[in-house]
Formats: structure tokens, sequence, C-alpha cells
């Protein structure tokens, strides 16, 4: 397998050339979230036969892999050359060489849309409004309504009180059925900048007759301001009545013509996505339910809100080929309108949306046949209380495990196994991999088995059938096998167990210091428009 060695300034050239490019990172996300290029997608080795097919969909495309272990590094080529990529490259020492020629390196995650979301509001001057003074507005009694742009998921973790859950493509699609007149006060909202500022400019660029703004800081300026949020709610924004999808359907063919928003047919759709010669990503922007009810063959999920905000975790290669699927057409061009003003030159929306004929029901199955080729025995819950003293390795994420982990099991990292299992301890025990993923489980259980130990079993439905089977569970974080602090995730600063206040306070002042950072770097540059 031919693999060639590239340097910080290849790979520059590469990101700024006009030929496809899969730039991956193959660190763990929390080390990655330390310090990246800023264009570098992150798949952690512990996920990367999981995830790769789906981000990086084309075998013969250019494709650097770096990471700053060489251990690590030649691991996953050899994942991916396995795969059939026939056009490796890797950047030995990664970010460090990167940070060694000189360039840019950012910290946090999705950055590219975080500083994308500073560059509108810099751009567009959105209007925004402070906690404080939304309270005082609300204590007034005037007419406001509160849109969080976020899934439900994260709204009925935390919100502003009387907030109603419509994220990101849903707020065109759904405004106008859920705000009662022309003179209520609409405030959008997320956890902290970037979808609150996205989400407000939606509604401005899609001529919603109200007065719109953004609340500054989201939940974290409400928090910051000593105000209290509201948990647990569940409520969501209607779907549209006939005359509000009317003007949805106007109000986004007036921003798709405003941006060169572009639609093709069924036909073109299938030719490209028979194409090798090019990526193409066919994505289903609506909600989750509606996505498992029937989509297309070949489309993934990828909620329009989300996929703006964190473009990264569903397009793997830049300069690629994308286009955009719903049902009327409303949530798909407004999501391409962002993703072309975000630099995606190639994006498109299927003309007539999913139709109703020849849809696949089922969340999308990805494509693992590493997970798929190995013989790795699976055991009840039961079995696995009735085994004599085994040892049961939780791969949920850090925070999962502090949260809620089987009674006794300890907490451990997939790429980490080999660095932090003692093996010979471990002759005549059975080792038990459980958490919430069953293929990330499997590939663990056959790392191990290459490792020498043979006596490796799976948890069938991993915590989640635990639960159900009344197994034992315990909270917080002991006797971890992998070290501490935990290198699986760049914890949000509401993930933490302490400083989370002085954690809101440093992520809302990072989010705000990118747009500085992004001259500097110049990897990424945000095409105008008439009318910016």
């Amino acid at each position: 397998m031919a693999v060639l060695e590239v340097d910080a300034h290849w790979v520059r050239e590469a990101l700024l050339d006009d030929k496809e490019l899969a730039l991956i990172d193959t660190r763990e996300e929390g080390v990655y979230g330390a310090s990246h290029i800023l264009r570098a997608v992150n798949i952690p080795l512990s996920y990367l036969e999981i995830d790769l097919r789906r981000l990086v969909p084309n075998r013969h495309v250019r494709f650097v892999l770096m990471d700053d272990d060489p251990v690590r590094l030649w691991k996953a080529v050899s994942i991916a050359g396995n795969a059939g990529y026939d056009n490796l490259h890797i950047l030995l020492d990664g970010s460090k060489a990167w940070g060694r020629a000189g360039y840019e390196l950012f910290s946090g995650l999705n950055v590219p849309s975080k500083v994308f979301g500073e560059y509108v509001e810099h751009t567009y001057d959105t209007p925004r409004i402070e906690a404080s003074d939304l309270k005082a507005l609300m204590d007034e009694g005037r007419n406001i309504v509160v849109l969080d742009s976020r899934p439900m998921d994260e709204f009925n973790a935390m919100n502003i009180p009387g907030g109603i859950d419509t994220p990101g493509a849903e707020l065109v699609f759904r405004a106008k059925e859920t705000v009662p007149d022309d003179e209520t006060l609409v405030i959008v909202n997320c956890a902290g900048r970037t979808r609150s500022i996205i989400g407000c400019q939606s509604l401005i660029n899609a001529g919603l007759p109200n007065p719109v703004m953004a609340l500054k800081d989201g939940t974290m300026g409400w928090h910051l301001a000593g105000l209290t949020l509201e948990r647990g709610a569940t409520r969501a924004a209607p779907g549209p009545s006939p005359a509000t999808l009317e003007w949805a359907k106007q109000a986004a063919q007036a921003v798709s013509d405003r941006f060169g928003v572009q639609t093709i047919g069924r036909e073109t759709m299938h030719a490209w996505m028979a194409d090798t010669t090019q990526t193409t990503f066919l994505l289903d922007v609506r909600s989750e339910e509606e996505f498992a009810a029937g989509h297309l063959e070949g489309s993934l999920h990828a909620p329009g809100g989300q996929l703006v905000q964190a473009t990264d975790r569903y397009v793997g290669v830049q300069k690629a080929r994308i286009v955009l699927v719903d049902d009327v057409e409303v949530r798909a061009r407004m999501t391409a309108s962002w993703l072309l003003q975000m630099g995606w030159r190639d994006v498109h929306v299927l003309a007539g949306g999913v139709g109703k004929t020849n849809l696949i029901a089922g969340p999308a199955q990805a494509e693992i046949p590493e997970a798929e080729a190995l013989n790795i025995q699976t055991l009840t819950p039961e079995q696995v209380m009735g085994l004599k003293a085994p040892l049961i390795l939780d791969l949920s994420s850090s925070v999962q495990h502090r949260k809620g982990h089987i009674a006794g099991s300890r907490w451990a990292i997939r790429s980490g196994l080999e660095r932090d299992l003692d093996m010979p301890s471990l002759t005549g025990r059975t080792i038990v991999f459980s958490g919430r993923e069953d293929a990330l489980c499997k590939m663990a259980a056959g790392d191990v088995r290459k490792l020498g130990h043979t006596d490796v079993v799976v948890l069938a439905g991993g915590h989640a059938a635990w639960v159900a089977a009344n197994g034992p569970v315990e909270v917080g974080m002991s006797d971890p096998v992998s070290p501490l602090p935990a290198e699986d995730l760049y914890y949000r600063p509401y993930d933490r167990e302490h400083g989370v206040e002085q954690a809101m306070k440093a992520y809302l002042d990072w989010e705000v210091a990118l747009v500085e950072q992004l001259a500097r770097d110049r990897t990424l540059n945000f095409p105008t428009f008439p009318d910016a």
C-alpha cells in the first residue's frame, strides 16, 4: 500500500486549491479540541471504522491522515488502506507539524461553523438582546415568543422559561404557525451564540415581519445573569398549516434567489451518487422522526440547523458536492443558503423532495464490515450477571459513564486499550465490553483478542439493555482504566462538575475571538452576497 508523506505546507496548499480533500485528524476528541488545524475533521481512532465511510464516502478521494502519535497514525493508515482508500497521504506529527510551520492552531469543536456564526453577526449586524433586558420585557408582560434553535435533547436539558423548541432549519418552516401575530417580539436562542445568530438571521433573511432578535450568549448568558433556567420541558413548535406553509415556501424561494441556491432532479442525483470521481453527500435535513418514517436510499440524516452548526460532523471532505433533501424544499433551501455562505460552492436541493414512493424506513444503517466480520460472543445482561469476577469495560463517553454505568464497571477508551490494560493480570478473567454502541464494543473486543486475550465478550444491547434488565447501576468516575483527565471528549461548560460559570465565560470569549483568529489563518474565506 503506497502512502505519500506530506508536510504542513503541502496540506495548506491542498486546502486552498480547487480539488477535494479529506483531512482527517485521528486523535481523541479531547486532544483534538485542545489544538488542531481549523479545517481538519476529527474522526477519533476509536471510531475510525465506524465513521470513516459516512464522512469520507469516496475511496479514491485525496486523503490525508494526521496524528501527533506515529503508532496511532499508522494504525489509522492500516484501517483506511484495508477499507479500500487508495489515495492516502500522512502528515507526520499532525497539528504539531502545522504549528512548527508557523500556521494557526485552533481550540474547540466545529470551529468553521462557530467562526461563521461570528462572521454573520459582524456582517449583518444581527440584532441581539441581553438576558437581563429580555427578562425585564417578560416581567413587563411584553408579547414575546422565545424559539429555541437546538435539538429537543438539548432543549429538554435546560431552556429559557416558556421557550419553544424549534431547531435551526425548522424556524422558517414553523415560525409563522408558532408566532401569534406580526407584532410579537421573536427571540431566538441556543446554548451559546452560533445557532442564536444563524436562527435569528434566517428569520430576517426570510422576511418574517416580526421584530426578531438573538438572545446574546443563549442559555449560558441567561445563567450567568443569575436567572433561572427551565428544565425538562418538551414544548415543540407545531408543523405549518396550509397558509403558513405557503408563506414558508415563498420565503425560502426568495432566500434561494438571493443566494443562488440551485435545484437538481432525480436523474442527476442518481448519476452523481454513482460517480466515483467526485464525492457527493445526500443529506436529509428533516427531523429524526421524519427521516425514520421514510427516506431516500443512500441519504444520511443531517438536521439542517445542526448541519450548519457542526458541518464537520456530517461532511468529511472539503469541496465535496452536497445535495440536500426534505419534503417541500423549505428546510433544504434555507440550509443550502447557509452552506453557500459558508463557502461550500457545490450545494444543491433535490427538486420535489423525498416524495412518497421507494422510501426506506428506519435509521440509516452504517456500513461497518470490520465489526460484522468479527466473531465475538454476545451475552445477555443475565448471563453477564452470572459470570465470576468479570472485568466489565465501559466504552461509553466519560460524561455518560459519570452519569450512570454498570456497577463495578471501569471506564476505558478503545484507542488506549493496548496502552492502558495490564494484560498479564487479566489471565483467566472474562473481559466484557459494554457501552452505548455495539459496533464500538465489538471492535474493542477484536482489538483485545489481537493482544492475546481470547476470553472477551460483548454485552448485547449495552448499557440500555442492562438498565432494562434492572441490573445495578452506579454514578461517578472511580478506578478508570484509561487515565484522567479524560481525553475522549472536549468538555462543554455544562458537562463539567466544577467551575461551570468560569468555563461558560471562557467559552463565550473564545467564540467572539474566533474572527480575529480566522483573519490570521487565511485558509477559510466566506464569499460575499448582495445586500450583505
